[in-house]
Order: C-alpha cells, then sequence, then structure tokens
C-alpha cells in the first residue's frame, strides 16, 4: 500500500509540472527606462522676474509635514530659512524665502503655475506683530499668522538676472 500510494503521488507531482507548460517568465521585449536626467524645474514669473523652485516632493518630505518634522522641502521656520539659503538649485546658490506677498502673487496667477504643486499652506519670510510668521495657503493664495515651530513646506526664489 506504501509503494502504491508513493507511485500515485509521483505520478501525480509528475503530470502537475508536465501540465503546466511552458513556466519561463515572460519579459518584455523593450524595459520601459525612466528620464535619465535629474532635471531641476523652475518657473520664471515675466511679471516678477521671480525665478521659482519647482522641485518634485517626496514621500518622506510629506511624511514629515504630517508630523511636523523638517525634511528637505518641509519643516519649521527657521529650517526654511536655512533651506533656501543654502540652496544649490537650476545652477544657481542665490536662493531665498519669498515674502508673504510674493507668494501670494504667484498663486494668484490663473491656472497651475508649478509641475510640482502640494495644496498644503508654504512657509513666507514675512514676519507678523506677535512673533509668528506668515504662511501661505495656495489654494486662495491666502496668508495666516502661524507659529514658527509648526511644519510648512518650502518653495524658494530668487530674482531673475535681466534680460
Amino acid at each position: 500500500m506504501k509503494k502504491t500510494v508513493m507511485s500515485l503521488g509521483v505520478l501525480l507531482a509528475t503530470s502537475f509540472v508536465i501540465a503546466g507548460g511552458n513556466l519561463t517568465p515572460v519579459i518584455p521585449a523593450v524595459a520601459e527606462i525612466g528620464s535619465p536626467c535629474n532635471v531641476e524645474t523652475t518657473f520664471l514669473d515675466p511679471a516678477t522676474n521671480l525665478m521659482w523652485q519647482d522641485a518634485p516632493y517626496t514621500d518622506a518630505e510629506d511624511g514629515a509635514y504630517a508630523r511636523d518634522h523638517s525634511v528637505g522641502k518641509a519643516g519649521n521656520w527657521s529650517y526654511a530659512v536655512n533651506y533656501c539659503r543654502r540652496l544649490n538649485y537650476a545652477g544657481y546658490t542665490d536662493w531665498r524665502l519669498p515674502t508673504a506677498d510674493e507668494l501670494m502673487n504667484v498663486h494668484r496667477i490663473e491656472g497651475q503655475q508649478f509641475t510640482n504643486f502640494r495644496g498644503k499652506d508654504f512657509w513666507t519670510s514675512t514676519p507678523t506683530t506677535e512673533g509668528k510668521y506668515y504662511a501661505v495657503y495656495p489654494a486662495d493664495a491666502y496668508p495666516y499668522k502661524t507659529r514658527k515651530n509648526r511644519t510648512r513646506y518650502i518653495r524658494c526664489v530668487r530674482c531673475a538676472a535681466e534680460k
């Protein structure tokens, strides 16, 4: 009986392997390859001659925003100021945190100006009278006062060279 069960097991295993046919994985003829270049995009506002950083936001930055941490282009006010001061982007090193007026104006332009957009608030360099700083919500370009230790997104700006 034991031999019969073993023989039946071997027979079933063999038939499963044979019935499976070609088990080699299907590999596409041409693999899809992403862009090999790390393009540092900017938006140039012709009305103000300001160049805006338009870098993609990462999952780590979105997580920092949600948890009041400072990572990349998200952080508290002091971190934001230092981030822009130290930024080397698109071949320029003279970046700064925008004023409330500059950030409100760029978000009042009709249409979405930035390729990499976040629908949350961004830091400005404009202080309030209560020791807080303005942040601007891009959907309505409205500034509001917020504490310096809160995390907001960061978008740096620079004055573009004269044409």
